[in-house]
């Protein structure tokens, strides 16, 4: 101890320095020399100071120190550049998101720049706790709660986005930056600080660059050193590869789980995700389960591939499909099994095996209705789905209503040498009675065309066939005089061709279709033989003006050339109205009249319709409103002379569901005749057109 500080000669203690006084009263003993009005003497600074008892070290009186020098700067003096790391960060200048009323994100690092802002805030808002149980109830307890799981979810989040030295600074108050007052409630907010982002380094994919497509499928993996490193984008890259794979002729191709190693030293990912090709295949048969039912044969048929043909897994998922839509299975599965393995080069070959467990093929159904124009109407029908094998139908079907009633038979043959491909033949008697005309016929119908379906849909599809009938009708009254009935003896043949370019069947939003009919007739009635042509062409088009509008409209033109309008049956001439037409008219209640004002039919037509199809906001957008207007023309002469026009207005709605729209039409004549109803509905699945 320094001898300035104690003398440690002395010999006293503690205990002998504090006076006996001190102890048995020490307040008595504080104030012993001092009085109320005693005060402290002032200390002049310039007084010397005293010796310190005890201290045998002599304290200078004059102390006389040299000056300084000055120093002359060097020649040579180097400066070093002052270098910042880290991330750059202003909180005072923060960019902030405001996800609810009580919560906000700050983004306080200016450099580097964050740039996955945009889609980071949509995330977290999508899952951040505070907003999900927000409510005004909320205590500061309940919010910190959450908010502690919050800020796990924004560090979770970083590392998605490839950010592993990131920091979340949680503040909660009632106050924010700038503002003079506090709130009524507390507020959370984050500082989200990402730092730098890590990139990919090494990465390893196992065998393969050894499979024969192997620089091509290293491109469908599409991602490479130094690319910002991103746990979403492995997850889906990998889907990709896998695509890649089955779409290349790789069906037992396997991808292990991605591991990825961070490097916090050189702020790297090192990714390894071992694959293994497993040889390249060719398909070769289709192998059925159950040839009696569905053979083998058949399937192939079916199956949009040819033995030879490079595997692809979408293939092998389409015949899948294809087979259970046939309606005859409960469950099937396509499995490839190896026949020939891959050797010098060339791929091997594998069968498609195909394992199908029988549905119910009997079918009962019914249905009753009623409606403002048609009156009651109930059908019923019995059918076999595989009477004939493979897919031969026979279905039994009646009607009885108001206006109609009717009985038939119908065997149909469906994929009917080849996919989509329907063989029809139909037979029925029936008779109607509605305020057109009056109609008792028998008719037989065969038919062969390619359907486009919602599995699917195809840009031209088209329909041969040939129509045979006698039929015994008349309309009631021509110029106040009953005419007696008249009978048609008809054969002709038909055709239809459609090109469709829309994006949906049943809900289109942009693109076109086009359909021409056409159907040369030979008819003879009164003792004579008549020709004539019936030709039909419809054009309609979809285009989305906006997110949220779909503007549709539609062409028809139709016209029967060729023979006078008494040698064309009724039931055969041209009509409009209906839900299909001119809504807000009753069905074939547009048209040329009688005297009593009852349609007669016409050899020429023309309609057209424009609607605007508005998705809302309501049942999460699956309502639609859609407003609509509608016009008709039907003339006797072949060329439209636009003497009987009608048009009809109206609003409607649509209920997206996952098999099409139900639709709800509401429609008004605008210039109706005196027999017209005021207001028709209308109910159907799918859009008007």
């Amino acid at each position: 101890m320094p001898s300035f500080a104690q003398d440690g000669g002395t010999g006293l203690s503690l205990e002998d320095l504090i006076p006996d006084a001190a102890v048995e009263n020490p307040e008595q003993w504080a104030q012993q020399g001092t009085s109320e009005t005693e005060s402290a003497a002032a200390i002049d600074p310039d007084s010397p100071t005293m010796a310190l008892d005890g201290s045998a070290l002599a304290w200078p009186e004059d102390l006389d120190l040299p000056p300084l020098e000055e120093l002359e700067p060097g020649e040579e003096v180097q400066y070093a550049d002052l270098e910042l790391t880290g991330p750059q960060l202003a909180f005072s200048e923060a960019e902030t998101e405001r996800i609810s009323d009580d919560l906000i994100l700050g983004f306080p690092q200016k450099e580097p720049p964050f740039s996955a802002t945009g889609d980071f805030v949509d995330r977290f808002a999508d899952l951040s706790t505070i907003k999900q149980l927000d409510s005004d109830s909320d205590n500061l307890a309940q919010l910190g709660a959450r908010a502690k799981q919050d800020e796990t979810l924004l560090a979770n989040l970083l590392r998605v986005y490839g950010y592993y030295d990131g920091r979340v600074v949680r503040s909660i108050s009632a106050i924010d930056a700038g503002e003079d007052d506090a709130g009524d409630r507390a507020r959370v907010r984050f500082d989200v600080i990402p730092g730098e982002r890590y990139t990919y380094g090494a990465i390893d994919l196992g065998n393969l660059t050894s499979a024969s497509d192997g620089p091509a499928l290293r491109g469908d993996f599409g991602i490479k050193p130094g690319d910002y490193l991103q746990s979403d984008e492995i997850v889906a890259e990998r889907a990709d590869l896998d695509t890649a794979l089955g779409e290349s002729g790789y069906p037992f191709a396997v991808i292990d789980d991605p591991q990825l190693l961070i490097d916090h030293e050189r702020r790297e990912g090192d990714l390894t995700m071992p694959v293994a090709p497993n040889g390249k295949y060719r398909f070769g048969s289709v192998v059925s389960s159950d040839p009696e039912f569905l053979s083998s044969r058949h399937l192939a048929q079916i199956a949009r591939f040819e033995s030879g043909d490079i595997y692809r897994r979408s293939l092998e998922f389409d015949l899948r499909r294809a087979i259970l839509a046939t309606g005859l299975v409960s469950s099937v599965t396509v499995t490839p099994n190896e026949v020939s393995p891959p050797a010098d080069g060339a791929p091997g070959t594998v069968d498609m095996a195909v394992a199908l467990e029988r549905a119910k093929l009997r079918t009962i159904a019914g249905a009753i209705g009623y409606g403002t124009e048609e009156g009651f109407r109930v059908q019923a029908s019995w059918e076999h789905r595989n009477l004939f094998p493979p897919e031969g139908l026979l279905r039994v079907r009646g009607i009885a209503g108001t206006q109609e009633q009717l009985g038939g038979v119908t065997v149909r043959f469906n994929n009917f040498g080849g996919r989509d491909k329907v063989l029809t033949f139909d037979a029925y008697a029936s008779t109607q009675d509605n305020a057109a005309f009056e109609a008792r016929t028998v008719a037989f119908r065969a038919s062969f065309e390619r359907l486009s379906n919602l599995l699917f849909q195809k840009p031209f599809s088209w329909a041969l066939g040939t129509e045979v009938l006698y039929t015994d009708e008349r309309n009631r009254v021509i110029s106040g005089i009953p005419r007696d009935r008249q009978e048609y003896f008809i054969a002709g043949i038909f055709g239809r061709a459609t090109i469709d370019t829309s994006d949906d069947l049943l809900d289109p939003t942009r693109g076109f279709r086009l359909t021409a009919f056409v159907a040369p007739e030979a008819s003879r009635t009164v003792g004579e033989n008549f020709f004539y042509v019936r030709n039909q062409f419809d054009a309609s088009y979809y285009r989305s003006v906006s997110d949220s509008v779909v503007m549709a409209g539609r062409l028809r033109l139709a016209t029967i050339p060729g023979a006078p309008i008494f040698a064309i049956a009724p039931s055969r001439r041209l009509y409009a109205g209906g839900g299909a037409s001119v809504r807000g008219y009753g069905y074939q209640a547009i048209g040329p009249k009688n005297d009593l004002g009852e349609p007669t039919g016409g050899r020429s037509l023309v309609e057209a319709s424009l609607e605007a199809r508005i998705r809302t906001g309501f049942f999460d957008g699956a309502l639609s409103v859609v407003p609509f207007f509608d016009l008709g023309s039907v003339s006797i002469e072949t060329t439209p002379n636009f003497r009987t026009n009608k048009f009809g207005a109206g609003v409607g709605v649509r209920y997206a569901t996952g098999f099409g729209p139900l639709r709800l039409d509401v429609g008004f004549p605008i210039n109706p005749d005196p027999d017209d109803s005021v207001v028709a509905v209308y109910v159907s699945l799918g859009q008007a057109f």
